[in-house]
Formats: C-alpha cells, structure tokens, sequence
C-alpha cells in the first residue's frame, strides 16, 4: 500500500473512532434521559392525583347536620360513641374509596353553617346530607353532579283539620321547619301569613308537631316519609302534601377547589354506571329512587 493511501487510511481510522466515541457518549447521555423522563412523569403524575386540595392527606373530609335521616344521622345505641350512618355516609365512603381516599366524617353542625364552612375552607373538604343544588348557595360554593331527585312535603298530624298551605297559611298557625332550608323557603313563600319557625333539625320538629307544639312542618318528602313509617306513626304527608319542587341533591365543595369537583363526578358517574348508587339507595329506601 503506497504511503499516501496508509495515510488516508489512518485519518480514516481516527476520525471513525472520534465518531464513534461520540456516538457512544451520546448513547450514555441517552440513557440516562428516559430515567430522567419517567421520573418527570411520576412527579407529573403525583401532581395530577394531588391537583385538588384536602384539609388533611389522604383523606375526605365531610361536614353535615346529622339529623337528617336516612340521608345522615347517628347511631350510639350499640357502642356508646357517635356512629355515622346514612345513605350520603354510605356514598361519602364510595366516593372517597374510589378516589384512593380514607372517609373522615366531623361531628354534626348546625345545618346553615355548612355552606359558610365549606367556602371558608381548612375544616372540610365536602358536605354532603340531603343538600339542594340551588342558584343562591352556588354563589358562594360549588355543588357535585346532582345524585339524589327530591321534593319537599307538608306533614301534619293525621287528624288534623288543616292540611293545605291555603289552610295553613292563617295568622295563629304555626310551621316548623329547619332553618336555612329549602322548606324554610318554599314555606316562607307559600304561608307569608302563618308563623314560620326554624328549628336546628327536622327532628326537632316532627317532635314538635307530635307533641302540638306547631301545626305543621315542611321538610323534604324522603325524610317525612322515612320518619313518620319508623317513628311518628301519628303524623302524616296528607293527600296533596307532597309539594313537587323538582329538587336535585348534591355534594358541595369549595369553588377553590374545582378538580376535587371533577374527580366526585367521575366518581358519582361510575357509581351510577356500575349499578352501585342503585344499590344504595335500595338498601336505605327499599328500592332505587
């Protein structure tokens, strides 16, 4: 081989290997960038299941007035402490279970502080409790997908004369309803001349009513019926007592925090795919609503 030919051969040798450390250093930087990248989509993806806020990790944390049974109330008959149970604690619990969430249920408030409490935010995360999608209250929070169909009720005792608004609505008759309710509303509106008294719970005032203490009450049609065939069997919905205000349940949540709203729908809507809001509902109202 002539000795120009040896030496082109040689640079030729050289510049390859120059390439070819290259492409192997390049092939080290490349490695090391998918590392890099998973461990980019694994912070992404942490940061994606925690997009929403909650008062304490790792768990959904709920408020209510827990005197609204089937939907909410307690039990301290079996263990002497406060046992939460209830159709909307049935479905808190599913809700948080399939969002990877531990249910922590608060001690009962006063039914016209939760809105306040919800969009203050730092004590609950939701409320739920037989709670009315109305336009004033989604000025100040936001509400979930609507879950639950219901409508409000007059209650009296089953012999009682007046059963209609028309003949409750007189000066000297008075209506017990829970105070900062839709039946305190709807009563408000339809009885301006009766005397509308708000009490802290409906039981207070399906006790009120037993005992004669008022004339009637106004308050969701599910719980009036639930009550009056487990404990006021002295009281009744009259004919025409069922008061058809369309009203829709839902779950509330702050407006700071719409991802959490999000992720309950997703929840709520899988529930409702899969047969398991149905089966809810049977097992506290008999059959679905």
């Amino acid at each position: 081989m002539k000795k120009n030919n040896l030496k082109l051969l040689s640079g030729m040798l050289v510049a390859l290997g120059i390439a070819l450390a290259l492409t192997l250093s390049a092939c080290g930087g490349g490695s090391s960038a998918p590392a890099e990248t998973d461990a980019t989509q694994e912070a992404t993806s942490a940061d994606a299941s925690g997009e929403y806020t909650l008062v304490e990790d790792g768990k959904l944390t709920m408020i209510s007035n827990f005197y609204f049974p089937p939907f909410v109330s307690m039990n301290n008959e079996k263990s002497g402490q406060e046992v939460f149970e209830g159709f909307d604690v049935d479905v808190l619990r599913e809700v948080a279970s399939r969002l990877g969430l531990e249910a922590n249920i608060l001690p009962t408030v006063q039914f016209d502080t939760i809105v306040p409490t919800i969009k203050q935010g730092g004590k609950a995360d939701v409320s739920l409790g037989g709670i009315t999608i109305t336009d004033e209250r989604l000025k100040e929070i936001d509400f979930s997908d609507p879950y639950v169909d219901s409508n409000q009720a007059i209650v009296v005792k089953k012999d009682a004369e007046a059963t209609t608004a028309e003949q409750l609505n007189v000066a000297g008759t008075q209506i017990a309803v829970q105070s900062g309710t839709t039946g305190e509303a709807w009563a408000r509106e339809n009885c301006p001349n009766a005397t509308i008294v708000p009490l802290d719970d409906i039981i207070q005032c399906l006790t009120g009513l037993s005992t004669g203490l008022y004339q009637a009450s106004v308050c969701d049609l599910p719980v009036a019926e639930y009550e009056i065939q487990i404990a006021y069997s002295d009281l009744m919905v009259p004919e025409g007592g069922a008061i058809p205000t369309g009203e829709q349940y839902g779950i509330v949540v702050s407006k700071d925090n719409p991802a959490l709203t999000e992720a309950i729908n997703q929840a709520l809507a899988d529930m409702e795919a899969d047969g398991t809001l149905d089966e809810i509902e049977t097992k506290w109202f008999g059959s679905p609503l």
